[in-house]
């Protein structure tokens, strides 16, 4: 597994393109690793729905909760599933939308100098451990690649964006990811 230097790619990953991305305002600063959880819908795994989400696909008919987030338009450079596929939706040189109205170190606007990295669970219920070995061998690779993301740079969606999003949850374990970078 590594990553392209010059198309952003992670080799090893499935390609999900999304449509839901831009330019970085400086593309030679990306310094943040943003760790979210996702489920969709909520406290369910599997299937396509994250998918077809961040690729503005979701049909609102399938569930009530689609009904609410059918048409934001968001994405995140990559998912882990629970069974430790890599899906990526955006290369990592371009801004994905994942961050929302955030703040770090006094900078707002995180998706500008940041990576989202999604995983698939919920606050609540503990991530595999097939999960934090991708995330631990990708970060290890973001890492590589960017060498501004240190580990006292590496935060949750609830760290940039408190009151507002709390993810990935009191269930992610940090010192099991920490310790292995």
């Amino acid at each position: 597994m590594q990553i392209d230097p010059h198309t952003g790619l992670l080799q090893g990953a499935r390609q999900c393109p999304s449509p839901n991305y831009n330019a970085r305002p400086d593309p030679g600063d990306i310094s943040l690793l943003v760790i979210h959880g996702i489920s969709l819908p909520p406290q369910q795994f599997g299937g396509d729905a994250i998918d077809r989400f961040f690729t503005n696909c979701l049909d609102p008919a399938q569930h009530p909760y689609f009904r609410e987030i059918c048409d934001l338009q968001v994405s995140a450079h990559l998912l882990i599933r629970r069974n430790g596929e890599l899906v990526q939706y955006v290369p990592f040189g371009e801004r994905a939308w994942h961050a929302g109205d955030s703040q770090f170190a006094g900078r707002t606007n995180c998706n500008d100098f940041s990576i989202g990295i999604e995983l698939e669970g919920s606050d609540e219920l503990p991530y595999e451990p097939v999960q934090y070995q991708q995330l631990q061998a990708v970060t290890r690779l973001v890492q590589q690649a960017y060498p501004a993301i240190t580990r006292e740079r590496i935060v949750g969606h609830c760290d940039i964006a408190p009151g507002r999003k709390t993810d990935p949850g009191p269930a992610f374990d940090w010192a099991r990811l920490m310790a292995a970078l």
